[in-house]
């Protein structure tokens, strides 16, 4: 993997796009926007989703899919989650045969429940093991800023995941190896609603004794969604479970915890989304898609219903605290 296409050039695209620059890989970023490309190209960095970092001169950017698709080795997928079937029914065509396509989006898709890999598998027309996901705690400007994290590379092909696990191999930036798709993405996906919930009790003033039961509960109810699917139990303990959950419900640099935060003091979904500066928090729709996938295998998920209530049904903060704390308990 020498030439990478990074399609996306968000936050976490460009940095991904930099991990692998800086691992000595050649990497061509798609930008949507033509002034984000001539940023990238012109300057070496991209302002508005990662100021005052310099990106590495391996990166250059188009807003041409076909050109950033030209003889790459690998393809990595930098899209929100409800917006990556639209997207890859564009570049389906253009995508090199038999190379490794990766996913960075951490969701389940509205309507047909599919998983991210899944949703790439079904447009893109690949099997399962030429797909690989990335997992873990990804807070794109700490690993920007070069801040050492490690995170979980999954594929069902082994030699595909170490192959990638060699492309971003930095010092400031390792991966693990899994085999556990199915959990490594529930866990993304999960923790994204429970950092929701995490917020809207910060936003509510609530203290440390309440976030550490949501995240601790939050984590239980994905693992039983996880195990019903087929996931490894295991998987949620590491990096692509714990490690990612309180990463995300813990940071400021969190786009799901600062959105419940903003929801936790009265404020709209509007209002929330206006101060989260435009950019997805992807648990509040999520949240609608994990709680239907919940009901279709008869798992309990009591935080994300609750998330879903307070996202979609007008539920008040203050309501969503009084639903957890008087419902039956569950057997720790």
């Amino acid at each position: 993997m020498q030439r990478v296409a990074v399609l996306g050039a968000g936050s976490w695209g460009t940095t991904f796009a930099k991990v692998l620059a800086d691992a000595g890989r050649d990497v061509v970023l798609w930008a949507r926007r033509p002034d984000v490309s001539r940023a990238v190209c012109d300057r070496h960095v991209n302002p508005d989703y990662l100021p005052g970092v310099v990106l590495p001169k391996r990166i250059t950017a188009t807003t041409n899919a076909a050109a950033a698709l030209d003889g790459v080795d690998a393809v990595v997928l930098a899209v929100p989650s409800q917006t990556l079937r639209a997207n890859l029914n564009d570049w389906r065509d253009l995508l090199p045969r038999g190379r490794t396509l990766v996913s960075l989006a951490k969701g389940v898709e509205l309507g047909t429940l599919k998983r991210m890999s899944e949703v790439v598998v079904e447009v893109a027309g690949v099997t399962p093991d030429q797909v690989a996901v990335v997992s873990g705690p990804n807070l794109a400007r700490e690993i920007a800023a070069e801040e050492p994290t490690a995170t979980v590379i999954a594929c069902s092909d082994h030699e595909r995941a170490v192959a990638l696990q060699s492309a971003t191999s930095s010092g400031y930036f390792r991966s693990y190896t899994n085999t556990d798709v199915v959990g490594c993405e529930l866990g993304g996906a999960g923790k994204n609603v429970i950092a929701l919930a995490v917020g809207i009790a910060a936003g509510m003033g609530l203290g440390d004794n309440t976030r550490a039961s949501l995240i601790t509960r939050g984590l239980a109810e994905t693992a039983r969604l996880g195990q019903a699917l087929g996931a490894d139990p295991l998987t949620f303990a590491g990096l692509a479970g714990l490690g990612d959950l309180v990463a995300t419900c813990s940071s400021p640099l969190s786009r799901n915890r600062t959105f419940g935060e903003h929801l936790g003091r009265g404020e709209s979904l509007e209002q929330a989304g206006e101060a989260n500066h435009g950019q997805v928090a992807e648990g509040v729709k999520s949240c609608l898609s994990i709680c239907e996938l919940g009901e279709r295998h008869g798992v309990e998920l009591p935080i994300a219903d609750a998330v879903r209530r307070v996202c979609h049904e007008g539920w008040s903060a203050t309501s969503m605290g009084k639903e957890l704390i008087s419902r039956a308990p569950r057997p720790e």
